[in-house]
């Protein structure tokens, strides 16, 4: 934890050194999916932004907190006021509970993450299961006087933050640009402002989703959720909120003067945002017929590939989708994955160091401490890949320590932080545990059935010691890691 991180604060719109709140400790919220259809496209390059985020911390030597959101409540169609809930429109066009298109979603969501190696996060709360910690937020607004309550509902007073503070600092907006700019909308006759943002929505009767308030039957509004939910689980002071670009206004923003309206900070050191990504140059959605599910992209390229692909892009800069940029990276990765097989069986012996290969894990460090510029890091892995090549032709040499250097890229900095893994490694070990545990257990059957318990026991015994847990069934034995 020598080492000094730099990160893009959206805030101050510069690289800042990265000085955690606690020292040894990194407090990270990411918002994450509203669950109410197939995890796309779009989902990806978040997950691998912020999942390289924290393996680096922790190889740093960090303590990483890392809380991502779900959000099933309070996300509305037309913008963050009006409209129908996704997830209630959901349940209704399937003619499901809402919590049934939430799980299945969810399900699927974690399903793709897992594919694309990205490490599950410590704390994952859900919006529904905030609904107190999000209704006492609410009055400590009101208690401060940056809030009222309008026919049931309450709405965040931005005029009145505003005169104290400076809403739109995160986006670089002001209100009388967003005055100008602002379309009338159905409902917002129960505001004072037109900009004023729900904190609680009163409920139609035709609702599905709704809970008991102080001020009505209804839901929070979405913007509330993040801020009620990182407090709980970071405390009022933490050190990176991140998410996508297109959160920035009028999420973020919102978050920002929820946070400062009722703790008088705006409680978030460093916000970093992901840019958005392409299609053949266009923006992916679904009227324009480039929408893309991961279930279907993985169909056609590995979930390697694309996590491949989105690191040789920096997460602030843009990333256009094509098959020529995916066909591309699924090479680049055969490349990495076939030199880190390749380096295990490496020639060395005692001699001097290769000052330019030893120099290698630095370098890689030394790109993602400046603001986690995987191109350049990934540029440096393939300096690697040059050098495994070149060994293995027979035209370069190594010295033990310049093969503990390469064991440093190839065996923890490729697949701990950057999360490269081989697919087809993974899979074949597992096909050889499960091969391996069924000539075990058949030996089991053999020596229970001869009554040679003692045999039976030791190697029930034996298996647990490594972590093998095995339960006789009137089916027959199952066994679990």
């Amino acid at each position: 934890m020598t080492r000094t991180v730099y990160i893009y604060n959206t805030l101050s719109r510069r690289k800042e050194e990265f000085v955690p709140v606690h020292p040894g400790m990194v407090g990270l919220y990411v918002c994450g999916p509203t669950v109410y259809g197939e995890p796309h496209l779009g989902h990806a390059r978040p997950a691998v932004t912020y999942d390289v985020l924290v393996r680096f911390f922790r190889y740093l030597g960090y303590k990483v907190r890392y809380v991502r959101n779900i959000t099933d409540v309070g996300h509305l169609e037309h913008d963050a006021d009006e409209g129908d809930d996704k997830i209630a429109k959901k349940a209704r066009l399937e003619s499901l509970e809402p919590m049934e298109v939430v799980q299945t979603y969810t399900i699927a969501y974690h399903d793709a993450m897992r594919r694309l190696n990205t490490l599950p996060p410590s704390i994952e709360p859900r919006a529904s299961g905030h609904i107190i910690e999000q209704i006492e937020l609410i009055k400590r607004i009101l208690d401060a006087g940056f809030a009222y309550v309008s026919n049931g509902s309450v709405y965040f007073d931005v005029p009145a933050y505003n005169r104290k503070y400076h809403y739109g600092v995160l986006s670089g907006r002001d209100i009388d640009d967003m005055m100008a700019n602002t379309r009338s909308l159905d409902g917002t006759g129960d505001k004072r402002s037109p900009y004023d943002f729900a904190l609680w929505k009163k409920a139609s009767p035709q609702h599905i989703m709704k809970w008991p308030s102080p001020w009505s039957e209804g839901f929070p509004g979405w913007h509330l959720e993040c801020s009620a939910m990182s407090e709980k689980y970071l405390g009022e002071e933490f050190d990176i909120h991140g998410g996508g670009m297109d959160l920035q206004f009028p999420h973020h923003e919102c978050e920002l003067a929820q946070n400062t309206a009722s703790r008088g900070q705006g409680g978030v050191k460093y916000w970093m945002h992901n840019n958005l990504l392409t299609v053949n140059g266009q923006k992916m959605g679904k009227s324009l017929g480039n929408f893309t599910t991961l279930a279907d992209l993985y169909k056609v390229y590995s979930p390697m590939t694309i996590r491949f692909f989105i690191l040789q892009a920096h997460y602030r800069g843009t990333l256009d989708f094509s098959n020529d940029a995916l066909s591309a990276a699924e090479k680049g990765l055969k490349r990495v994955l076939q030199a880190v097989r390749d380096f295990r069986n490496l020639p060395h012996a005692p001699g001097s160091r290769n000052e330019e290969i030893c120099g290698l894990p630095e370098k890689v460090v030394e790109a993602l401490c400046d603001d986690l510029n995987t191109p350049i890091a990934m540029a440096h892995v393939f300096d690697a890949v040059r050098v495994v090549n070149q060994v293995k032709d027979g035209s370069l040499k190594l010295s033990d320590a310049d093969y503990e250097a390469l064991s440093e890229i190839f065996l923890k900095l490729v697949p701990d932080v950057l999360g490269l893994v081989d697919e087809v490694s993974a899979s074949s070990e597992e096909k050889t545990v499960e091969g391996l545990m069924d000539m075990i257990l058949e030996v089991r059957r053999e020596a229970k059935a001869r009554k040679d318990f003692a045999t039976s026991d030791s190697i029930r015994d034996r298996l647990k010691d490594l972590g093998v847990t095995i339960k006789d069934t009137k089916d027959g034995t199952e066994w679990s890691l």
